[in-house]
């Protein structure tokens, strides 16, 4: 198999198992608070079909990936009712933030393994490296992504919870327009938000490696 196939296969791989866990995280938290929304639905499962989406999930990827710039993505939102969570709005930034905390700590730990073992450095040959430095990467990326504070990204359901009155209304009111507001920015700002996405990436890199005395 060629090499570059091979290499795309397993961003592939990773960026899919990644969505899934941040996904099922959502779920798992909502359930947690008392929405059986998502579980209902049939979410709270570890099948791709059930939340692959196939632009954010695979296009886009696999293509910054090709470009050499930050990966991210997403999947088919989870299906919640604030409703029926406790707390309300506080309850929907706890589902919100646990689907970029899980990219945290998967990044986090696959740092950790890498890092005592050798594996983020190239002891056991190119492929380890390339797989373990893409899961941190990637689930960085995620995270970053994610929490960018503009609908229906997680950000804007944490900043919702912490905002006054007008703000909220203001979340509200662009929610319908929310996805295609970050489509653009991808689309035009390209550069600006890649070097942002860099940036953020590199300090928490850098606390990783204060972590482990590095």
């Amino acid at each position: 198999m060629n090499s570059n196939i091979l290499y795309i296969l397993i961003v592939l791989i990773i960026v899919v198992g990644s969505v899934i866990l941040h996904e099922l995280a959502h779920g798992i938290v909502a359930y947690w608070l008392g929405d059986n929304t998502a579980k209902d639905a049939g979410r709270l499962t570890f099948n791709p079909i059930k939340h692959i989406d196939p632009y954010m999930s695979i296009l886009v990827p696999v293509v910054l990936y090709i470009l050499r710039a930050p990966v991210f993505g997403g999947a088919k939102p989870v299906p919640i009712n604030p409703q029926n969570l406790k707390w309300r709005e506080w309850g929907m930034a706890l589902v919100a933030f646990a689907g970029p905390f899980m990219n945290f700590l998967l990044a986090f730990v696959f740092f950790l393994l890498g890092h005592f073992t050798g594996l983020l450095y190239g002891s056991f040959g190119e492929l380890p490296e390339f797989i373990f430095k893409e899961i941190v990467f990637i689930n960085l990326g995620f995270m970053l992504f994610n929490l960018i504070p503009v609908p229906p990204l997680d950000g804007s359901r944490i900043l919702y919870a912490i905002s006054p009155d007008f703000f909220r209304n203001f979340l509200m009111s662009i929610e319908q327009y929310g996805i295609f507001i970050v489509y653009m920015m991808i689309l035009f700002f390209s550069e600006v938000f890649s070097n942002l996405m860099i940036n953020g990436m590199d300090a928490i890199l850098g606390l990783f490696y204060w972590v482990v005395g590095a």
